[in-house]
This record gives structure tokens, sequence and C-alpha cells, in this order.
């Protein structure tokens, strides 16, 4: 994406490393946030545009009386059948990423956060953003804070954390790094300090 007129920073982090927070964070100080979940869950809510593609894939047993997408439903079965997570996937990316598009144009602030959290595993991550920022936190952190949040038991948080990219291969590939392994006024110092710089490198060179 360099080049284009917009200057994206591609921000991912393993489950539980704080990339909410640290993303939170930027877009109060003024920078857009394209967030690939949150698109996600508009897709999937009721009414939203994957549900009728969602239905026809998996059937009435994966919406919820809500008529939104049974997650609990859906996760279950992607974990248990590749062949449904591929399906999955070949639904929602395309879409997700149209809508990402779609809205990293639009953007007003003085850059934009792309929020994508397998950036890493994707084909070619320098194609979507000009930078690459990686949350880190240790991996027994990340296991406490997603199960204190969401219920799961900390094998469950593993499981899922063994079908991402290791913290070695996400920093490896990191142009910037945030440690979030302390306070949450620490993340927030750290990113106070990137958002500096990344709107000087967003800013045209005059002359």
């Amino acid at each position: 994406m360099a080049g284009t007129r917009k200057f994206v920073v591609g921000l991912t982090g393993g489950i539980g490393s704080g990339k909410s927070a640290a993303a939170e964070e930027f877009e109060r100080l003024g920078a857009t946030v394209v967030d690939t979940d949150a698109i996600a869950r508009e897709l999937t809510e009721a009414g939203g545009a994957a549900m009728p593609h969602i239905r026809a894939l998996f059937g009435d047993a994966f919406v919820a009386a809500t008529g939104a997408m049974d997650r609990k439903a859906v996760r279950e079965r992607v974990f248990r059948e590749p062949a449904a997570k591929q399906a999955l996937e070949g639904l929602l990316h395309p879409m997700i990423r149209a809508e990402s598009e779609r809205r990293i144009a639009q953007a007003r602030g003085s850059y934009v956060v792309y929020v994508v959290p397998l950036l890493v595993e994707s084909k070619d991550p320098r194609r979507r953003a000009d930078r690459i920022l990686v949350v880190d936190a240790p991996e027994e952190v990340q296991v406490s804070r997603v199960a204190g949040r969401s219920g799961l038991a900390a094998a469950e948080v593993r499981a899922i954390m063994a079908t991402q990219a290791s913290r070695a291969e996400r920093r490896a590939v990191a142009d910037d790094v945030i440690e979030n392994a302390g306070s949450l006024e620490a993340l927030r110092d750290q990113v106070r300090a990137l958002h500096a710089r990344y709107v000087k490198m967003s800013t045209p060179a005059k002359g």
C-alpha cells in the first residue's frame, strides 16, 4: 500500500495480546481505526450481509434465534472440520476485505490503523499495510486475559493460540512492537510515542 494516499499501519497480535486496547488509544489520538473483527461481526449479525450465505452454507442450526450467526456452533464446527473452516473463510474474507478497503479509502484520520488479527498468517502482509505493528504479550498473560474475560478454559485458549502464528513469527515481520505485559498506562505510553511517529511518516514532505 506504499505510495497510496492513505498511510496504513497494520496492527496485529495474538489473542489476548491487547490489540483492542491499543486500537482504542490510537483512535482517541486521531487515527482512523478499521477493525476486521468488528466488520466480521457486522456481517454476521442479524440482517448482516453474510447471513443468507451462512444459512445456505451451514443450515439453520448455525443461525441463532436472533437471526445472527450462532458463533459457538460455528466455532465448534470449524475447529472440528477443516473444510468448514475453509468454506467460512472463503465466504467472509473477501467481504471483509472489500469493506475494509472501502473504509480505508474514506478515512478522515491522519493515518489508518488496520486491525487484522491474522495479518502475519495472510499470504502477503506487506501488501496490505505500509507498516506492521505487533502487540506482544507473554503466553501466560494472553491465556490469563482471555480466560478471565471469556470464561474459556486455559486449554481452550491455548488451542486457539496454537492455530495462530507464534510470537516469534509475528515479531520477525514487525516494524514496531508494543510490549504489553504490564499496565494499560504503559501500553498507552507506547501508543502515544508511535502515534507521533506515524503522524510524521504519513505527512508528505514539503518541497
